[in-house]
């Protein structure tokens, strides 16, 4: 806060209690205190969400992890032209070297229209399909949203339902999120956190939320308290299979991620802690759990209004470190508050 956040809410758990708090406004007009039950735009930790609805199309013995997708998600060898099969796998753990969809945006200084259209699944397909997919990214760990807009596309086929019902019965609904949506904000919702960027020192709220709305990889609304519950669901194995727990755990070795979660190193445990990162330009945002599930915490930070990346570079290297803080402080909290396994 002392930095310039508009906002942080946070929220521990652990076996013998809860603890939340909030800091800051809401929004830099009203300055209404921001609440513990306040809901933000939390970014990338929705492909946390996303693997457990593609992890439970393993379960159900509609595709398997390592089978090949190019001939059913519709469109993705016209738009995308891969280099060979992609599995399952490789999409879910950023190895399939896909294209960044977010390479293919129009890079201009002034953010709003782009912002003011949907990025639909299929649309980013077509987009990442402008940029070269070479053979040798193959295999490797390349973050990249586009895996998951393909991924949303695999769920979306194989259910025979919208991307966004799908997740409302086999994520929110199951697990208790019930101020979790993917669907388009009313900015003047009560109980929400504003976002802010600054465009040539003027600043805008970026709130609206109609670029993301149904975005596999990166469209949830939620609380904190809704983080942790997702992340206990999963970690106390009421998500997935045992057998697919297991493997959203395991990284293919070419980085700290597994099937949808970073690992981080647990002071207590000889497993790792499991994270999901959300980062956009207005929030800053992260969820952690043991891998037992018995401890998480997550936090939202509302960025300090700055410019865009693409006004001044050196703001990536800002919100970059700040997500990194709030990994490392909820980490050393639950250092703290953790029993050593023995």
């Amino acid at each position: 806060m002392n930095e310039g956040a508009v906002a942080t809410v946070v929220q521990v758990r652990w076996p013998e209690g809860e603890w939340s708090k909030a800091y800051g406004v809401r929004d830099l007009e009203s300055r209404t205190p921001a609440q513990p039950t306040d809901r933000a735009e939390v970014a990338s930790v929705t492909k946390t969400m996303t693997a457990v609805t593609v992890l439970k199309l393993v379960d159900d013995h509609l595709i398997g992890l390592d089978d090949p997708v190019n001939d059913i998600i519709p469109g993705f060898t016209s738009a995308l032209k891969p280099p060979g099969p992609v599995t399952v796998r490789q999409l879910l753990s950023h190895t399939s070297g896909i294209p960044e969809v977010n390479d293919a945006l129009p890079k201009d200084v002034d953010f709003r229209p782009v912002l003011s259209q949907t990025l639909t699944m299929e649309r980013g397909l077509e987009l990442a399909g402008t940029l070269p997919w070479t053979p040798t990214s193959v295999g490797t760990f390349k973050y990249s949203n586009t895996n998951y807009l393909a991924l949303g596309l695999l769920v979306q086929t194989l259910r025979h339902k919208p991307f966004v019902q799908v997740m409302q019965e086999e994520v929110f609904d199951p697990l208790g999120l019930k101020h979790t949506s993917l669907d388009h904000l009313d900015p003047h919702e009560n109980g929400l956190l504003h976002g802010y960027v600054t465009l040539r020192g003027e600043r805008i709220d970026t709130t609206d939320n109609t670029f993301t709305v149904g975005n596999p990889a990166g469209g949830a609304v939620s609380t904190m308290e809704d983080l942790n519950l997702l992340m206990a669901g999963i970690f106390q194995g009421r998500a997935v299979s045992p057998t697919s727990l297991k493997e959203m755990k395991t990284s293919p070795g070419f980085g700290p991620y597994g099937l949808g979660v970073w690992e981080h190193a647990d002071g207590c445990s000889k497993e790792s802690r499991h994270e999901g990162l959300g980062s956009f330009d207005d929030y800053q945002t992260v969820a952690v759990s043991s891998a037992d599930g018995r401890y998480q915490a997550a936090m939202t930070v509302t960025v300090p209004p700055m410019p865009s990346g693409f006004e001044d570079p050196s703001t990536a290297d800002k919100r970059d470190l700040l997500n990194g803080q709030i990994e490392s402080t909820l980490n050393e909290t639950l250092d703290r508050l953790c029993t050593p396994v023995q």
